[in-house]
């Protein structure tokens, strides 16, 4: 039965990064359709990642009160409504408010998920969800370019996926008992997982939170930039052509995606610290080999690749250890706070290097994203040396 909802919890991976991709993907055309500019898919996009980041933070009180399970549950369907009525909606405004379900089913499935998989189940799953995400995240912008080569219909997209999320939602609310038994299985993180929540405030007074709260906001940073700011890179820096350089770009996600399916077979065998540390070396690896001077652009794709590859352990392994390092009755406030700050680090940094490359210049960007690593590499060492009893 647990094997069940292991699997339900895969599928939900895999729904939650079904919705990222969409937006993207169908902005050109559906921009047309509402009249709308070019860069209006950021008051859209900025009003997603602020309702999650607001979810993410209340996750603690409402996993707390309702269980893991309901949450899940519910914040899926929250998100397969709002994708429903992307897909019926005549005006922004009506997209603008049916952001907010969007954004904030996100935030609490993501922390609530993350927290129960670090909290019951092996290292090496945490590694494989977040494979997951990749899988559903790479999937949805051929469902909508499936569904634009079919007379520009944007909407059968977003109703594609809202009937994905739906069918989701219908098993998370039938195998309800499941995640009730799984915590049963293991009494000892049960009755800390239900012991009174710190809270948000509680939580940031623990020793070691503002470190990882640091970390996590310098590596999603990092990532988002990494992929979003990697073509102009190649075309504007190193002279690729713009076909070729979205091609290159496209291999930090192959690396990143490849990467946490080879981590998942290497947790159970390294520590959470030691794959974050090797992670973080072959990031730095990969940015070296995207400033090297050669004429040829294919040390700056491998370099990009390795960068993908480096990043795959640290976002799972920093989730995983938490409940290690913090213990599981702060967990889930902790990975809420966690999680926000992520957002926070993906919705910032990025827009701030489109500055610097406009103002200053585009090949900066492999120093800001070292800049990054070593701040998240900083940031979890002192965390590693407050707590070097402990063998997360």
């Amino acid at each position: 039965m647990v094997s069940l909802l292991l699997a339900i919890i895969y599928l939900a991976f895999i729904s939650l990064g079904l919705p990222d991709s969409l937006l993207g993907s169908a902005w050109p055309v559906m921009r047309l359709e509402f009249g709308a500019s070019l860069s209006f898919a950021g008051v859209i996009s900025m009003t997603i990642c602020a309702s999650t980041i607001v979810s993410s933070l209340a996750s603690d009180y409402m996993t707390h009160r309702f269980g893991a399970g309901r949450v899940t549950a519910v914040s899926v369907g929250m998100t397969a409504l709002a994708l429903l009525g992307f897909s019926l909606s005549d005006s922004l405004i009506l997209l603008c408010v049916l952001a907010v379900p969007y954004g904030l089913g996100a935030g609490a499935v993501d922390a609530a998920l993350n927290n129960y998989v670090a909290l019951h189940f092996a290292a090496r799953h945490m590694s494989w969800l977040h494979c997951f995400w990749g899988v559903g995240a790479s999937i949805s912008p051929y469902i909508m370019s499936a569904c634009l080569a079919a007379d520009n219909n944007w909407r059968g997209g977003y109703f594609s996926v809202s009937v994905i999320q739906i069918v989701l939602t219908v098993c998370l609310f039938v195998t309800l008992p499941l995640w009730k038994k799984a915590a049963g299985d293991d009494s000892g993180s049960a009755s800390e997982e239900s012991a009174a929540s710190v809270g948000i405030i509680g939580a940031l007074k623990i020793p070691g939170v503002p470190c990882i709260l640091l970390a996590f906001l310098a590596y999603c940073g990092l990532e988002v930039t990494a992929s979003l700011w990697a073509s102009s890179y190649l075309v504007e820096f190193r002279g690729c052509d713009p076909e070729t350089a979205a091609r290159y770009a496209s291999l930090f996600y192959l690396g990143l995606t490849g990467g946490r399916l080879l981590n998942g077979f290497l947790a159970d065998r390294f520590s959470d610290r030691t794959l974050i540390r090797a992670g973080s070396a072959i990031m730095l690896a990969g940015m070296v080999l995207l400033m090297l001077p050669f004429a040829s652009t294919i040390p700056a794709a491998a370099g990009l690749l390795i960068i993908g590859l480096g990043c795959a352990p640290v976002y799972p392994c920093i989730i995983h250890s938490t409940p290690a390092n913090f213990g599981a009755k702060n967990s889930q406030a902790i990975i809420g706070i966690q999680m926000a700050s992520a957002y926070m680090g993906s919705t910032l940094i990025p827009p701030l290097f489109g500055l610097i490359a406009d103002f200053v210049s585009v090949s900066w960007y492999p120093l800001w994203l070292a800049a990054f690593t070593v701040l998240q590499i900083a940031m979890t060492e002192r965390l590693n040396a407050m707590f070097k009893h402990k063998t997360a």
